[in-house]
């Protein structure tokens, strides 16, 4: 998952502070957020920022973009593309840098404080962002370079710059009356309260939950390693001789697959699918009825008939009825797929000599079971050659044959948490390409989840390029004890996933900064992190990082056979439950009429209407849809499966050449994670492979075909 700028205009670095009166500027210029960062390779000085630093920065590079703003405004020569477009990209980069960090902070190394500060100031950002999108006369000056940009002489990179500057302007809302305007600052501001409340309910509401086991007998069914986790969750939490199971996935999920005890399951499991829909202060019902009215009233006020027609007009998919067309294709097949393996599970409860219907907190468990009797294959057997430093090191290998990259851990750099590693990535030739920063682990200062984010996008300044600094976050299984953190190959393919958008990130050199990386449509820019899963999950691949924790030795081949022959087992499930939240999503965002009924009501009828089975719930439930209610996926979430066509027919041109092939490994750097969004999605994915992408690899993959 990537993790959007939280600024609509992206700008240079610049050390200017401006202050007001000398006590208030020597305080601006004691703050660690303002102005050059003099560490190593200019990355935040985490180490000196505390959250009482945020309101003042904030205050101040505020007041700095107003002043960069107007001096564009009333500028009294001619516009021009220097003296408006370049102008408005250089502008508000130290606001950009303060968002930057806040935001990377509060989701990654939540406080309370930072919590206020986020509620406090999305309305205040928001309002600051329409007074410059909506402002008339910067508009006209914009509009008169795009009315002469076939004149100009810009060359590619400079026309999409100005192109994407002029149409950001229209889509905000620009040639709106008076009137209008007015209410679409109203509706922004809203909506920017709204989606922040939505997303700090989800990890506020979590942190009150624990499954507190006492008993040893109702750990029957799980592995050591899960029940070690547990009793060191317990020991942190001031319950040692207990077993503490919460609502982060590594946690969650091998209890839902494991344990034996059919009640608990159903409660961690009701915990966890109603997160968000509880009722009391963290309910998210009305959040997200009145996020997806909001965001229609202001598609119409923009002219589109829905939320998701805005969207989707900006994405390769174009528009909803292409969106639901993909889906509705791979529904039949998936639902068919899932009740095929329903019928598998209930027959395996019913030679339990059980007679209970499989419900959801069921699908894990006995798909597991049925999983060990086709395949011999258990989870648990494979954990142990999958750990964490191992699969980090796959990752950074495969780039290494791929584009010649290095990683060099850094002990130099400050780190905003003491469990957060560092690397300076360098290119083939040795030079500096970039920072990354790699965050594993869950805590309560975390929100759920994996993704990608920047601290520093990459972008050129007096023709050098800046490098970018980039960070990926996830939540996985943590060490216990003497073992080191052991994932399951779930997680190992989440770790390649988000590398792949992190080498987007990394390897991006254009000119703009609001061009550069992950800047690219969603439905496109899961493909540089979904093909790299392609690669953890190579046989070849695999023998060269999935190396058993203890002894050394390569995993071998007979599980990888194993693996292999399982690798559609449940694949119906794990469609079907992607599938439906992805029609939850464009059922909210594809309306054209306000929503009157409940959020759960809504749902309902939404899953009712495409026959979802009562086994399997949508991946995500309205309540705790983060993605799309304050995650910036609203109408996107189906780009994961769009993506999977692109990144299954592109991973086909390097089975056809070669793994590691450099003539196809360097058309796919040069094409598409070099670019950033400075081409056509389509297009570039062609200069690419040649031909538009086919959808066959995709459905042999899924085993849908």
């Amino acid at each position: 998952m990537i993790k959007k700028r939280l600024l609509p205009i992206c700008m240079v670095i610049t050390s200017m502070v401006v202050g007001c009166g000398e006590s208030k500027q020597n305080d601006n210029m004691n703050n660690p957020l303002l102005g050059f960062f003099d560490t190593p390779f200019n990355v935040p000085p985490f180490d000196k920022i505390k959250d009482e630093h945020f309101r003042p920065a904030y205050a101040e590079a505020l007041k700095l973009h107003n002043l960069e703003v107007d001096s564009i405004v009333n500028n009294e020569e001619e516009p021009t593309f220097q003296n408006t477009i370049l102008a408005l990209e250089n502008a508000g980069s130290m606001l950009s840098q303060v968002a930057g960090i806040f935001g990377n902070l509060n989701s990654a190394n939540k406080t309370d404080s930072l919590q206020a500060i986020a509620a406090d100031m999305a309305p205040v950002l928001s309002a600051h962002r329409d007074e410059i999108q909506l402002n008339a006369k910067l508009f006209a000056r914009v509009k008169a370079v795009y009315d002469q940009k076939d004149a100009l002489g810009l060359d590619k990179e400079d026309i999409k710059l100005l192109e994407e500057t002029y149409k950001g302007f229209v889509r905000a809302g620009a040639n709106l009356p008076k009137e209008s305007k007015e209410k679409l600052k109203a509706i922004n501001s809203k909506l920017s309260t709204l989606t922040n409340s939505f997303g700090d309910n989800l990890p506020a509401e979590a942190k009150t939950y624990e499954l507190v086991i006492e008993e040893e007998k109702d750990l029957a069914g799980l592995p050591e390693g899960v029940r070690a986790a547990a009793a060191a969750t317990a020991k942190e939490k001031g319950k040692e001789g207990k077993w503490v199971f919460t609502l982060s996935n590594p946690s969650v999920m091998p209890f839902l697959q494991y344990a034996d005890n059919r009640e608990l399951r159903k409660q961690i499991w009701n915990a966890y699918q109603l997160r968000g829909n509880n009722g009391g202060e963290f309910d998210n019902k009305k959040n997200a009825i009145e996020i997806a009215n909001l965001r229609l009233e202001k598609a119409k006020l923009l002219g589109y008939p829905s939320h998701a027609a805005y969207v989707l007009e900006e994405s390769m998919a174009e528009n909803p009825e292409n969106v639901f067309n993909l889906l509705n294709k791979l529904w039949g097949p998936a639902l068919a797929k899932a009740k095929v393996e329903e019928a598998d599970l209930q027959q395996e409860i019913k030679l339990a000599g059980d007679t209970f219907q499989v419900a959801p907190y069921d699908w894990r468990y006995y798909a597991e079971k049925v999983r060990l009797k086709r395949f011999a294959l258990n989870e648990e057997e494979i954990r142990p050659y999958f750990g964490l430093t191992e699969v980090r090191e796959g990752a950074f290998q495969t780039a290494a044959k791929l584009y010649g990259l290095s990683f060099v851990a850094l002990n130099n750099v400050p780190v905003y948490h003491e469990e957060v590693e560092v690397y300076e990535v360098k290119d083939k030739d040795g030079s500096h390409l970039g920072i990354l920063y790699a965050d594993f682990f869950p805590r309560d200062s975390k929100r759920s989840g994996a993704w990608m984010t920047s601290y520093r996008s990459q972008y050129n300044k007096d023709g050098k390029r800046v490098a970018p600094v980039i960070s990926i976050v996830c939540n996985f299984t943590k060490p216990v004890g003497d073992k080191p953190a052991l994932l399951t190959f779930d997680e190992a393919s989440t770790l390649f996933h988000e590398f792949g958008h992190a080498l987007h990130g990394l390897l991006s050199n254009v000119k703009y900064k609001s061009l550069s990386g992950t800047s690219v449509p969603r439905d496109f820019v899961e493909l540089p992190s979904q093909i790299m899963e392609n690669w953890a999950a190579d046989p070849a691949v695999m023998k060269t990082y999935a190396k058993h924790y203890e002894t050394g030795e390569a995993i071998p081949d007979s599980l990888i056979a194993k693996m292999q022959k399982a690798g559609t087992f449940d694949q119906g499930f794990a469609t079907v439950e992607y599938l439906a939240a992805s029609l939850l999503d464009m059922n909210y965002h594809a309306t054209t009429t306000p929503i009157k009924v409940d959020a759960i009501a809504f749902e309902d009828a939404a899953m009712h209407k495409i026959g979802l089975i009562d086994a399997i719930i949508p991946r995500y439930r309205t309540t705790n849809f983060q993605h799309i209610f304050s995650g910036g996926y609203s109408s996107g979430y189906y780009s994961y499966i769009w993506s999977e066509v692109l990144d299954s027919d592109a991973f086909a041109a390097f089975k056809e050449k070669g793994l590691y092939d450099q003539s196809t490994a360097s058309s796919f750097r040069r094409n598409i994670l070099e670019r950033g969004g400075t081409g056509n999605p389509a297009e570039m994915y062609r200069t690419f492979r040649g031909a538009d992408p086919n959808p066959v690899h995709l459905m042999k993959k899924r085993g849908l075909n």
